[in-house]
């Protein structure tokens, strides 16, 4: 399995498939997080991100093992894990999430505004699957810019944020506050949010302050 795991063209489905019988190449995968080899490791970390979207509870043992590379110095493996743990919360009966809330949301003043992005990106689909976190999560997106990340980088992460925030707006209380957040974001410095915003308020119907 190594050598196609190297291959950057594999079918990932039939892998996934394959290791949700097969215990060993299970932990191989998990394993190979850690590899030094990056097609190996991307590689293996899509066919468990494949995993954690078409059978989550299958990982959920795991939790652990994907919450210690919240701290890893490698950017990489931060990523994986927002991203596969964010898919686990589906699954996440015994409420594991609250418990590293404050380091999961911490990571959006990670050195790396990168994991930032990912973080504010993965915070639709926690929040659909634990309405409860809504609030503590919007205020915790709602806070990019006491981050220490320059403007124009938190200007580029409110992208993802206005995204997040599209994916739960009905679950929202307190809409008005998000309207206006996403108008302010139609004069900021990244072409990407300008759109993002404006797209947003044109799905809404809402006026566009910020012009």
């Amino acid at each position: 399995m190594p050598d196609k795991l190297n291959n950057k063209n594999i079918n990932i489905k039939a892998i996934a498939k394959k290791a949700l019988k097969n215990d060993q190449l299970l932990t191989e995968l998990l394993d190979n997080l850690l590899s030094t080899n990056e097609t190996i490791r991307y590689n293996s970390y899509k066919v468990l991100f494949c995993i954690t979207e078409e059978q989550p509870q299958a990982l959920y043992s795991n939790w652990d093992y994907f919450v210690n590379f919240l701290d890893s110095d490698n950017t990489y493996h931060k990523l994986s894990a927002v991203l596969l743990l964010a898919n686990l919360t589906k699954v996440d009966k015994n409420n594991k999430f609250e418990k590293v809330f404050e380091q999961f949301y911490g990571l959006l003043n990670d050195k790396s505004f990168i994991t930032a992005a990912y973080v504010a990106g993965a915070s639709g689909k926690i929040v659909n699957a634990k309405p409860k976190l809504q609030a503590r999560i919007t205020n915790k997106l709602l806070s990019i810019d006491k981050t220490h990340h320059e403007r124009e980088r938190k200007d580029l992460v409110k992208a993802y944020i206005i995204e997040a925030f599209e994916e739960y707006f009905d679950q929202i209380r307190n809409k008005p506050r998000i309207i206006e957040f996403v108008n302010k974001q139609l004069n900021c410095k990244s072409p990407k949010t300008r759109k993002s915003a404006k797209e947003f308020l044109n799905r809404l119907n809402q006026p566009k302050t910020g012009d």
